[in-house]
C-alpha cells in the first residue's frame, strides 16, 4: 500500500510544499474574499453584483488553468510558478486598493489569472513527479490545502472585517506570495528542454468565458431569459467547436471521461452555490459576526478535506465503488438540510449548530468522492493526451464553479436578494435549486452503471 511517507522522500518534501502552497494561496484568497465580501459591499456598494466577485475570479482562473500546460512546457516549473505568483500578488494589491466595485472586480480578475495557474500547475506536476499508485495520495494532499484555507482564510478575513480593515485582508496576501516565490525558486527544477508546449484553444476559451459572463449578466438584467438562453447556446457552441478543432481544451471525450467530468462538475456546482452566499445568509438571517459566519461557512471545506484524506486511503475497487455511490447521497441530504435550516431567521443563533453540521456533512460527501474522481480522469483519459488530461481537471472544476456562481447570482437576485425581506427567499431558492446537482449525480450513476473504467486508447 502506498504510504504518505513516500510522497516526501528525498527532495520530495520541499517540492510537495510548493505544490500544496500554491493551492493554499488560491484557497485562502477565496475564503478571505467570501468572508469579507459583505463588508466590502457595505463600504463600496455593488450588492447586485455580489456574486460577480467570485464569477470573474473563476472565469480568469479558467483561462489561466487552460494555459498552465503551455506555461509549464515553455518556462519550466520554477519560472512558471514565479510568474503565476507575481500576477496573483499584483491582483491582491489591486483588490486591497479598490474604492469601487468596478475596481474590486478588476483586482479579482488579475488574482484569478494568477490563482488559476497556481491551482492548475500541481496536477501537471503530480503526473510527472509521482508514480501512478501515489496519485490518490497526492491528489488528497493538494485537496487538503482547502482545509488549511478554512482555518486561515476566514480567520484573516473575519477579524479584519470586524476591525473595519477588510483591505488589509487582501494586502496580507502580498507578503505571503513573496515568501512563496522564494520557496519556488529554491525547490523547483528549471525548464525541461524536451517538453513540447501544447497549442492554445483560443476559440474554446473565448466561448467558455463568454458563456459564464452572459449568465452573470443575467443576474442583473431586467429580463434574464435572453442572456440565459445565450449562455446555453454558447456552451453548446463550445463543445461543437471543441469536437472539430485541432487545438483542444479537453482530451478526446470518450464516454467514461464524460461521466467523470459530469460528476466533478455537479459536485463543484453544489459547493460553489453554498460557499458564495453562506457568509451573507449567516450574518443577515442568523445574526453572526463576519468572523463566525466565515468560519461556519468554511466548515464545508473542512469536511471536504476530512473526506478526501479518509477517502483517499481506499484501495479496494469495491470500496471505492461504494464510496462513489454513497457520496452524492450524503451531499443531497446535507443540501436539503440547508434548504430547511438556513432560510429560517434566528438572530439568537439557535440554528447555528445544525447548520454547521449540515455544511460540514456536505463537504465530507464531496471529499469522499473527490480524489478518486480526479485520479480516474488521469487513468481513463487517452494515453497520448496526458497534458490535456491534467489541465482539464482544473478547467472543468473552475468552469463548473463559474457557472455555479453565475447561476447562484441569477437565482438569488431573482428571489429578491437586494430587497429587505428577500434574503430568506433567496436562501431557500438557492439550496432547493442546487440540491438537484447531487440528485443528478445519483441519477447519472444509476443509469450508466459502474465507475470502473479502462484507459481509452
Amino acid at each position: 500500500m502506498a504510504g504518505w511517507r513516500e510522497l516526501f522522500a528525498g527532495a520530495g518534501a520541499l517540492r510537495a510544499l510548493v505544490l500544496v502552497g500554491g493551492v493554499a494561496l488560491h484557497a485562502i484568497d477565496l475564503y478571505v474574499a467570501t468572508t469579507i465580501l459583505p463588508s466590502v459591499v457595505a463600504e463600496i456598494g455593488g450588492l447586485e453584483r455580489y456574486a460577480w466577485s467570485t464569477t470573474l475570479f473563476v472565469v480568469a482562473s479558467i483561462v489561466a488553468s487552460a494555459l498552465s500546460a503551455r506555461l509549464l512546457a515553455r518556462l519550466g516549473a520554477r519560472r512558471a510558478y514565479v510568474a503565476a505568483s507575481i500576477v496573483f500578488g499584483a491582483g491582491a494589491w489591486i483588490s486591497a486598493s479598490a474604492t469601487s466595485m468596478d475596481a474590486m472586480l478588476a483586482g479579482r480578475v488579475v488574482q484569478g489569472l494568477g490563482g488559476g495557474l497556481l491551482v492548475a500547475l500541481p496536477y501537471g506536476m503530480i503526473r510527472t513527479l509521482y508514480d501512478e499508485r501515489l496519485w490518490p495520495r497526492a491528489m488528497a494532499l493538494v485537496s487538503g490545502m482547502w482545509g488549511v484555507a478554512t482555518l486561515v482564510g476566514p480567520a484573516i478575513g473575519g477579524v479584519l472585517a470586524e476591525l473595519g480593515a477588510w483591505r488589509a485582508a487582501f494586502g496580507s496576501l502580498v507578503p505571503a506570495t513573496a515568501l512563496f516565490v522564494v520557496l519556488a525558486l529554491r525547490a523547483l527544477p528549471g525548464r525541461n528542454e524536451t517538453s513540447v508546449a501544447p497549442p492554445i484553444a483560443w476559440a474554446q476559451l473565448a466561448l467558455l468565458a463568454a458563456s459564464v459572463l452572459a449568465l452573470s449578466g443575467a443576474s442583473v438584467a431586467r429580463s434574464s431569459a435572453p442572456l440565459v438562453a445565450l449562455a446555453v447556446a454558447l456552451v453548446i457552441a463550445l463543445f461543437v467547436v471543441e469536437r472539430r478543432a485541432s487545438s483542444r481544451v479537453f482530451p478526446r471525450l470518450v464516454a467514461p471521461l464524460v461521466k467523470l467530468y459530469a460528476v466533478l462538475s455537479l459536485l463543484a456546482i453544489t459547493v460553489t452555490s453554498t460557499e458564495i452566499f453562506a457568509p451573507l445568509f449567516l450574518q443577515v438571517l442568523h445574526g453572526r459576526s463576519p468572523l463566525v459566519a466565515g468560519a461556519l461557512a468554511a466548515l464545508m471545506a473542512g469536511g471536504w478535506t476530512l473526506g478526501s484524506l479518509v477517502g483517499s486511503s481506499a484501495r479496494d475497487p469495491r470500496t471505492i465503488e461504494r464510496a462513489l455511490r454513497v457520496a452524492p447521497g450524503i451531499v443531497l441530504v446535507a443540501t436539503l438540510a440547508c434548504a430547511w435550516l438556513v432560510p429560517a431567521r434566528a438572530d439568537d443563533g439557535a440554528l447555528v449548530l445544525p447548520i454547521a453540521a449540515a455544511l460540514a456533512t456536505l463537504g465530507v460527501g464531496v471529499g469522499i468522492a473527490w480524489p478518486h474522481v480526479l485520479t480516474r480522469v488521469l487513468q481513463v483519459a487517452p494515453a497520448d493526451e496526458p497534458e490535456l488530461a491534467s489541465a482539464s481537471i482544473t478547467t472543468v472544476q473552475l468552469f463548473a464553479t463559474a457557472l455555479g456562481a453565475a447561476l447562484a447570482g441569477v437565482i438569488a437576485n431573482g428571489a429578491g436578494l437586494a430587497t429587505p425581506d428577500g434574503v430568506s427567499r433567496a436562501a431557500l431558492a438557492l439550496f432547493a435549486t442546487f440540491s438537484l446537482a447531487p440528485a443528478a449525480c445519483l441519477a447519472l450513476y444509476s443509469t450508466t452503471g459502474s465507475f470502473r473504467t479502462a484507459r481509452a486508447s
